[in-house]
């Protein structure tokens, strides 16, 4: 039996934060991970190169039933205070759109920095072990794994949520807030494609790969980034963004065309060139494929000047005012995050810690914090783990 002060349980970012914040004040700390490797999600993050912070992270760039909770670990540890850590392992970054950081290199540069400083303070990581059992007897919790029983005075939950499985990522961190009697918000896939049904799927299919720069709205929250059509539906940033927001059977609004009234440029190319056919008209205000598509489904023929305004406006509408009701998403096989999770009723927004069970806190996605694409899920994962790491 292995006796520690903290024991984690998840190598991830949330999880390695924390251990290094508590091995900083001399607390005894073991992480278990029954991945071969730590922090995969840091690893494929970025295409590779890790989108570990955004500049313009705050609370306003999470969902939860509290929007509030976030508010205390955000401001106590930023992304500048996770900036100058990267400066200071010399590691290379950029900045991309709407604020979001990369590496320059590799997404494994912040694994290893994680991994040096828990080196430097004692942090031991223990790989390829699971999770047998697990009970709070005493004033300690006992843990049975793989490989040992270990006793720990604080037991602190970052293995994250169900997404991305083929990582081996699971809903465990639900399992044990419930085993506490802590309530969990249900969750669902979130930072996620959509799909079509079977009918409207055949009918783009020949539209995968066309991206547009777009505005896809639900009720009154709007995304604009990338939109890329795919084999299955939708997907690219401004989808992933407004996925966590959608709700099932809803219809989306999407502006194919944001800097541009369609319906205007439609009129003046009929005022220049009324012998151009209207679907040619389409093609110079979109992608071709998607201004065929466009006309094609619509039934948009002839010439401008054989047009009428009516039939403009029609034309701009499906461009500018695009109604697409999706059938579902992809899941949590591609989703970044789960939406949902351990509920922060039951949380200290300063600790992490369960109201009701001293000495169990939970950290980064397990918790019903969801940050938007961008590098704001892993800001959460830094600041709860900071935050959690200096009472455990």
């Amino acid at each position: 039996m292995q006796t520690v002060d903290v024991l984690v349980l998840g190598a991830g970012a949330a999880g390695l934060m924390c251990a290094i914040e508590a091995g900083k004040r001399g607390r005894s700390v073991l992480v278990i991970d029954h991945a071969k490797r730590p922090a995969e999600k840091i690893r494929i993050s970025g295409g590779g190169r890790c989108n570990f912070t955004n500049l313009h992270a705050s609370p306003a760039n999470y969902l939860s039933q509290n929007t509030r909770f976030s508010v205390s670990a955000l401001k106590r540890y930023t992304q500048r205070d996770f900036i100058g850590l990267v400066d200071k392992y010399r590691i290379g970054w950029h900045e991309k759109t709407l604020g979001q950081l990369f590496c320059d290199d590799s997404a494994q540069q912040v694994i290893d920095m994680l991994l040096d400083l828990c080196d430097q303070h004692g942090v031991q990581v223990q790989l390829e072990t699971s999770i047998t059992a697990l009970s709070k007897p005493d004033d300690r919790f006992t843990v049975g794994t793989s490989n040992e029983t270990v006793r720990a005075q604080s037991l602190v939950v970052a293995c994250g949520g169900p997404s991305i499985p083929k990582m081996g990522a699971t809903g465990f961190g639900y399992e044990i807030a419930t085993r506490f009697d802590l309530p969990v918000i249900e969750p669902r896939a979130a930072l996620v494609p959509f799909v079509f049904d079977d009918v409207m799927r055949e009918r783009s299919k020949h539209l995968a790969g066309v991206s547009v720069d777009a505005v896809v709205s639900y009720g009154k929250t709007k995304f604009r980034e990338g939109l890329l059509f795919t084999h299955r539906g939708l997907s690219g940033p401004s989808i992933l963004q407004i996925s966590s927001y959608w709700e099932e059977g809803k219809d989306l609004r999407v502006n194919l065309l944001p800097d541009t009234d369609a319906f205007e440029a439609l009129k003046a190319a009929k005022q220049a060139q009324p012998k151009q056919e209207l679907k040619t008209a389409l093609s110079n205000l979109l992608p071709k494929k998607l201004a065929l598509h466009i006309a094609e489904t619509n039934k948009f023929q002839g010439r401008l000047a054989d047009t009428s305004d009516k039939v403009l406006r029609k034309a701009a509408q499906a461009i500018n005012e695009w109604t697409v009701k999706p059938v579902g998403t992809e899941g949590y096989r591609t989703a970044e995050v789960a939406l949902g999770g351990v509920s922060t009723k039951a949380l200290s927004s300063k600790t992490m810690e369960a109201n009701t069970v001293p000495g169990l806190y939970f950290i980064g996605e397990v918790v019903d914090v969801t940050g938007h694409l961008g590098g704001f899920n892993f800001q959460w994962a830094w600041s709860s783990g900071f935050a959690a790491g200096q009472f455990v």
